[in-house]
């Protein structure tokens, strides 16, 4: 499907030399300010309190808590549902001054007193016929509002683990797409396409050290989406390129004018691709809420650099490590002659 079509190939490739200076420009500043400010990592990585709150009617907006977290001076912590619509999940970072214990009760309190309530100690039975208690929240009426579920300590080293595991799957993510690329085509197209993807993913860290937006398992995740992502067009550019070079009818092209074709053929296909995920994900952006936000703000820069990276990036790379006709067209074997 084209929404049109460009008869003329367009010469990317004779400014090659100029985005190849931008890229490496645009990579040592953001690698600069990633050494430089470093990522304002969630509680997932730094540890924190994990609190489980329930109420009694789900309440209408998460909005009211997250302006009673940013009035204690906790504007970092997380809250989303989870579960259902009447429990709400909250993350809070570690502060130094401050217990577990002593950080739930304020927050609870706070909570509480926003809902016009006031916080009292509930005695009850457990299943083994133990004697349980928790914190819950009442209003004027003697009605329950609000009661904490479970409150737990996220440690310093369930963070550096989950920061090791991230890793990790980026390293395994960045080796299985190398050893994709150099199968499906030739290692010069595995090298030119990681170092085209590995682009996006410094240019999207780099924006969150710089803007000390929160780098969050979703966040992470994100990251991982956008390879994938970008890899998927490299191959469509690639794979054009290859037919390009095992056409017979296209033999005269030189090398910077097969890229050029392959290039200019696969923008119809881009623009509706990347146009059409661009449009959900700003969905998600402006939609979805704080809990969504981050995650679609990676995504958003991640396809805008994609777009960029896969084809202004990968396709120079690839010319300047020499990839030739050669290396696509299999030389014919000449069969010896019976002996008679």
């Amino acid at each position: 499907m084209e929404l049109f079509r460009i008869k003329k190939d367009i010469a990317f490739m004779r400014h090659a030399k100029v985005f190849n200076a931008i890229s490496f420009a645009t990579f040592l500043i953001a690698v600069a300010i990633l050494f430089s400010k470093g990522l304002h990592l969630s509680v997932e990585f730094t540890g924190g309190t994990l609190m489980e709150l329930q109420y009694t009617q789900a309440p209408s907006s998460l909005e009211p808590i997250r302006d009673t977290l940013t009035s204690q001076g906790l504007a970092d912590s997380q809250v989303q549902t989870f579960g259902s619509t009447r429990d709400i999940l909250i993350r809070v970072p570690n502060r130094t001054n401050q217990s577990s214990a002593a950080v739930s009760t304020t927050v609870f309190g706070a909570i509480c007193e926003s809902s016009r309530g006031a916080v009292r100690s509930v005695s009850y039975q457990g299943p083994q016929g133990e004697q349980l208690s928790h914190e819950a929240c009442f209003d004027a009426g003697d009605k329950e509002i609000v009661n904490v579920k479970r409150v737990e300590f996220v440690g310093p080293q369930v963070g550096e683990e989950l920061a090791t595991d991230g890793a990790m799957a980026l390293l395994v993510v960045i080796l299985g797409i190398v050893a994709y690329l150099a199968v499906r085509f030739e290692w010069r197209f595995a090298v030119s396409t990681i170092v085209a993807n590995l682009h996006d993913v410094v240019i999207i860290l780099g924006f969150f050290s710089l803007f000390q937006w929160e780098f969050s398992l979703p966040v992470l995740a994100a990251v991982l989406a956008v390879l994938g992502y970008s890899v998927n067009e490299s191959v469509v550019v690639f794979d054009r390129v290859r037919e390009t070079l095992r056409n017979s009818r296209l033999r005269g092209m030189t090398i910077p004018q097969v890229l050029d074709h392959a290039i200019t053929r696969t923008i119809s296909r881009t623009i509706i691709t990347h146009g059409s995920t661009q449009a959900m994900v700003l969905c998600m952006l402006f939609f979805g809420g704080p809990s969504l936000h981050y995650f679609a703000i990676a995504l958003t820069i991640g396809i805008c650099f994609g777009i960029y990276s896969s084809v202004l990036v990968a396709g120079p790379m690839a010319m300047w490590l020499g990839i030739s006709r050669e290396h696509f067209i299999k030389a014919a074997v000449k069969k010896d002659e019976a002996v008679v």
